[in-house]
């Protein structure tokens, strides 16, 4: 097995981004707990994944502190996992992953889940990258400025 690398000390956001969430499982997890999910025997159903394999993750982002455990809401010995204010800053991020499959992944008509409005009812608007003065940007209207780069 390959021993995996840590990107944590890395220049770059999304390689720094990717070492705490950069598994399928783990976005998985943070997608169910968006929806409600809240207790391991829900995950491991929902997902379809391995006891062991679930533990592991649950227990990285919680150490990473995207997730963290309280009490079941309903009085019995379960702990839940909840998003932390870090977890719940994903939510873009899983919005962006949603909108990107919905746009690529499926044919034309195909049926899928719609993220809605709770307050309407009615499907949410594309996400849209802005600049400060609030132009719609493109992936061609940007760059990386690298660590130790002069701005201008």
């Amino acid at each position: 097995m390959v021993k995996r690398v840590s990107l944590a000390g890395a220049d770059c956001p999304v390689a720094r981004a990717l070492d705490v969430i950069g598994d399928w499982w783990s976005l998985l997890i943070i997608r169910d707990a968006f929806d409600g999910v809240r207790r391991f025997g829900e995950f491991q159903t929902g997902l379809g994944i391995a006891k062991g394999m679930l533990a592991m993750r649950l227990r990285d982002l919680i150490e990473r502190g995207v997730l963290e455990t309280a009490p079941a809401s309903d009085g019995s010995a379960y702990r839940e996992y909840i998003l932390t204010e870090k977890g719940r800053s994903l939510f873009l991020v899983i919005v962006a992953l949603r909108q990107w499959g919905e746009d690529h992944l499926y044919r034309p008509g195909e049926r899928h889940s719609v993220l809605v409005d709770t307050a309407k009812g009615d499907a949410v608007a594309r996400l849209e990258l802005r600049s400060g003065d609030g132009r719609v940007l493109g992936w061609n209207e940007t760059r990386v400025r690298k660590v130790g780069e002069e701005a201008g």
